[in-house]
């Protein structure tokens, strides 16, 4: 159960879910509403902003909680801007895509083509590999997931990295790693001949209709930036300040559910990638060795319990959890974000996904 001993006046206006819809409900968006009702009960995170596309088209869409709990701001989906997390690394992934059907990159040369200062490793490491998480590049360290620390550049944020050796040989298996897409954005830096966020901006953002996601920078005004909290010992409190720079291409970006949607709706046309490139994208790799990922480029993939196909990818940041899902066969995406850590969201966009798919 939910604690309020912190917020005071907040414990009776919390304790009844605020609701801002967008999209008028259906039968489905009435139950989906109820399952997000009671989810933001018994969970206690701050808030949730969900949207739903069918077909290209949102059918529904809708906030839970706060936006920010201290000032009373309510979530409204098409406005509320959250941090969230790894699902950057997907749309860092279109990115590729693009270069690659534009002939400017080579998934499989070696990243010194493109990165000729990055010190060789043990072994050959390649676009393919690092989007893939096969590049044997290390994930964070210690604290540096609360990192506050500005870096000025792609080129910049390399260096908490660029000289340790690989945590395992390039191919050998696979090893997440946020800071291997920090290698893929300055990989895309050298083969658009474009500043890592301003290409995301013109040739991601824009063409897709994400007029609301932008980098996490934390010093701007951003308007309807979300609020960033985590559960302690039952109760919601503030997250510490950090500064996403150090990994804008594989957790730096803030978005609303409904940009979300859109983008995953890019995927189910012909209009931003071909439709071979959106299926290599979606094709696990393999190891060295024979054995499937179950990640592509930029995307999970797998089968459901119930036999559908998903390409998905989550999401988790100091103050954000995201769960980005297409059902390609079905025509569904589905766009579920808290502005709270570790928020457990897998549960609840089965069960909303059921509600659509069921009717």
């Amino acid at each position: 159960m939910r604690h309020f001993s912190k917020y005071g006046a907040l414990a009776g206006v919390l304790i009844t879910t605020l609701l801002v819809s967008c999209v008028e409900r259906n039968s489905a968006g009435e139950r989906a509403a109820d399952i997000a009702s009671r989810y933001l009960e018994e969970s206690g995170v701050s808030g949730l902003t969900i949207s739903v596309g069918i077909d290209h088209a949102i059918v529904w869409s809708e906030g839970f909680g706060y936006a920010d709990l201290e000032q009373h701001v309510p979530i409204v989906p098409e406005k509320t801007r959250f941090r969230v997390g790894s699902t950057a690394k997907s749309m860092t992934a279109m990115a590729v895509g693009q270069l690659v059907e534009a002939g400017s990159l080579d998934l499989d040369a070696p990243i010194q083509d493109y990165l000729p200062d990055f010190p060789e490793k043990e072994g050959k490491i390649t676009t393919r590999m690092l989007a893939g998480h096969l590049g044997g590049i290390r994930h964070y360290n210690g604290d540096e997931f609360y990192s506050a620390e500005n870096y000025k550049s792609v080129s910049d944020a390399l260096e908490i990295f660029r000289d340790d050796p690989v945590v395992v040989s390039p191919g050998a298996a696979f090893s997440y790693s946020t800071y291997g897409y920090n290698l893929v954005s300055a990989v895309v830096e050298s083969a658009s001949g474009q500043n890592f966020l301003t290409y995301m901006e013109e040739q991601v953002f824009a063409p897709t209709g994400m007029s609301r996601t932008v980098a996490d920078r934390p010093v701007p005004i951003i308007s309807d930036r979300s609020r960033y909290y985590r559960l302690e010992d039952g109760e919601l409190v503030n997250t510490p300040w950090v500064d996403n720079s150090n990994k804008w291409a594989g957790g730096g970006f803030l978005s609303t559910s409904e940009d979300l949607v859109r983008f995953g709706f890019a995927h189910l046309s012909d209009q931003f990638l071909r439709p071979e490139t959106i299926e290599m994208m979606w094709t696990t790799q393999v190891t060295s060795g024979g054995e499937e990922t179950g990640y592509g480029i930029g995307w999970g993939t797998r089968v459901d319990a119930l036999g559908r196909k998903l390409i998905a990818h989550t999401g988790g940041s100091v103050g954000g959890t995201t769960n980005l899902r297409i059902y390609p066969d079905n025509g569904l995406v589905i766009a579920v974000i808290s502005n709270t850590s570790d928020a457990d969201l897998g549960q609840l966009t089965d069960d909303i996904v059921d509600a659509f798919l069921s009717d």
